[in-house]
C-alpha cells in the first residue's frame, strides 16, 4: 500500500473517531480514540466474513505500517520534544534528584522486577521462555506514557509538583528503557558476549552521549534562532532540529530519545526566554500543540486497530491478567524505593507513591518496543501480554485517576 494511502486512512480514521467522541461520547481525546478503534477492531474480527473485506483491508493496512519504525524513529522524536518545549526548567530543576532516581534506578529496578515476576508466572501457565526475554519484557512494559492522564490530572487540579515529576519522570524513563532494552536485545540475539564492561559501557555512551548531543543540537539551534526573527524560518529550524537530530543521534548510536528531551528543555526554556519575539513565541507553541495533537491522535487509533493483528491464546490471555496486578506492584515498589529515599531529605505530597503507581500509565513505545522484537516463539507471546497491559492500563487506570486524585484530595 502507498504511504500516502496510508497517511489518508490513517489521517481520515482519527478526523472521524474525534468527531465521534468529541460529539458524543466525550472522554479524553487520546482515550476515547483509543477506544473506539479497538470497538472497531473487535466488531470487524467478530463479524469476520461479513465484513465486506473491510477486516482483510484493515489487517493489509496495518501489515503495511512498521509499528516500531513509525513510533520510535519517527514520531517518538515530536512527541518528546513537544512535551519538553513545555516543561519549566526551573520546576524540572526543583524535581530533578526524584525524577533522576524515578528515570533511571526506578526503570532498572521495575525492570528487574518484572522480568522476575513474568518468568515466575509464564512458567506456571507452562509456557517456557528465557530469563533474557522476560527482562526484555520487563524494560518494554516500564517506561510510562503520561499523554491519556496529564488532562485529566491538570483538571482535577494535582499539585503543579506532582505534575512535573509525572512530566519529567516520563520524558526521560522513555530514552532510559530503549537503552536498557537494546542492551538486553543484544545480549538476547548473541551479537555481543555478555559482560559487565559491555553493559556499563554501552549504558553511558547511550545516555551520556545524548545528553551531551542534546546540549549540543540545542546551543545551535538556541544560536539560530536567537540571530533571526521570522516565524516560518525558526519553525523549520526546530523541525530540522528533532527530525536531523534524531536521526543524527541515531547514526552515532547514542540515545536520540534523551538527545531530543534535552535539547527541546532547552529551546523551551532559554530559547523561549531569549531568542523568540512574542510572535514566533505564539507560532512555534502553536505548530508543537497541533503536532502533538496530530500524532497522538494517530498513535492511538494505531494502538486501537493493532488488535486485529495479533495472535492471542487463552495462556497468553491468562498470563495477562495475572500479570496487571503483579506489574502495577512492581510500579509501586520502583516508584516508593526513590520516594522512600528522598523523603528523608524533602517532604512529598499527600499519596505521592499511590498516584504516581497509578498514575504510571504504560502507552505506544512499549507495543512499538515489543514489535521490534526479532520474529521467534518468544515474540508473540510478549506482544499478546504487552497489548493487554497497555490497552488496561490507558483504559482503566486513565479513566479512574482523576477519581483517585480526587479522593486522595478529600481524604
Amino acid at each position: 500500500m502507498k504511504l500516502f494511502n496510508i497517511l489518508a486512512i490513517l489521517i481520515t480514521l482519527s478526523a472521524g473517531f474525534s468527531y465521534l467522541n468529541h460529539r458524543f461520547i466525550r472522554l479524553p481525546t487520546t482515550i476515547g480514540l483509543m477506544i473506539i478503534a479497538l470497538l472497531v477492531s473487535l466488531g470487524l474480527a467478530v463479524i469476520g466474513p461479513f465484513a465486506f473485506g473491510l477486516k482483510a483491508d484493515a489487517q493489509q493496512l496495518l501489515a503495511s505500517v512498521d509499528f516500531d519504525e513509525t513510533l520510535l524513529h519517527g514520531m517518538l522524536s515530536f512527541l518528546l520534544f513537544a512535551g519538553a518545549l513545555h516543561v519549566n526548567l526551573s520546576n524540572l530543576a526543583r524535581q530533578k534528584w526524584i525524577i533522576g532516581l524515578l528515570a533511571t534506578f526506578g526503570v532498572l529496578g521495575s525492570t528487574m522486577i518484572i522480568g522476575f515476576i513474568s518468568l515466575w508466572v509464564l512458567s506456571l501457565l507452562g509456557i517456557d521462555i528465557p530469563l533474557i526475554y522476560c527482562l526484555l519484557f520487563g524494560a518494554l512494559i516500564s517506561p510510562t506514557d503520561p499523554i491519556a492522564v496529564l488532562g485529566i490530572l491538570k483538571k482535577v487540579g494535582v499539585p503543579e509538583s506532582l505534575e512535573t515529576k509525572i512530566t519529567g519522570e516520563s520524558l526521560f524513563n522513555d530514552g532510559v528503557a530503549v537503552v536498557v532494552f537494546l542492551i538486553f536485545l543484544k545480549i538476547a540475539t548473541g551479537t555481543h558476549e555478555i559482560t559487565a564492561a559491555l553493559v556499563l559501557g554501552l549504558f553511558v555512551k547511550e545516555t551520556l552521549g545524548g545528553v551531551v548531543f542534546g546540549l549540543l543540537i540545542g546551543w545551535i539551534a538556541y544560536w539560530m534562532l536567537k540571530s533571526i526573527d521570522n516565524y516560518q524560518v525558526e519553525v523549520l529550524i526546530t523541525l530540522a532540529l528533532v527530525t536531523g537530530g534524531f536521526a543524527l543521534a541515531d547514526e552515532l548510536h547514542i540515545s536520540g530519545p534523551i538527545a531530543i528531551v534535552v535539547a527541546g528543555l532547552l529551546i523551551g526554556n532559554h530559547g523561549r526566554l531569549l531568542a523568540m519575539s512574542d510572535t514566533v513565541r505564539q507560532h512555534l507553541d502553536t505548530f508543537w500543540e497541533l503536532v502533538d495533537e496530530v500524532l497522538n491522535a494517530v498513535l492511538f487509533v494505531l494502538l486501537g486497530l493493532e488488535v486485529l493483528v495479533l495472535t492471542f491464546t487463552r495462556e497468553y490471555f491468562i498470563a495477562g491478567v495475572l500479570l496487571i496486578p503483579l506489574l502495577l506492584m512492581a510500579r509501586f515498589i520502583s516508584v516508593g524505593g526513590p520516594v522512600l529515599i528522598m523523603r528523608l531529605f524533602r517532604s512529598f505530597s499527600p499519596h505521592v507513591v499511590k498516584i504516581l503507581t497509578w498514575g504510571g500509565l504504560r502507552g505506544g513505545i512499549s507495543v512499538a518496543l515489543a514489535l521490534s522484537l526479532p520474529p521467534g516463539e518468544y515474540r508473540e507471546v510478549i506482544l499478546a501480554i504487552t497489548y493487554m497491559i497497555v490497552v488496561f492500563s490507558i483504559i482503566v487506570q486513565g479513566l479512574t485517576i482523576g477519581r483517585l486524585v480526587r479522593k486522595s484530595k478529600a481524604s
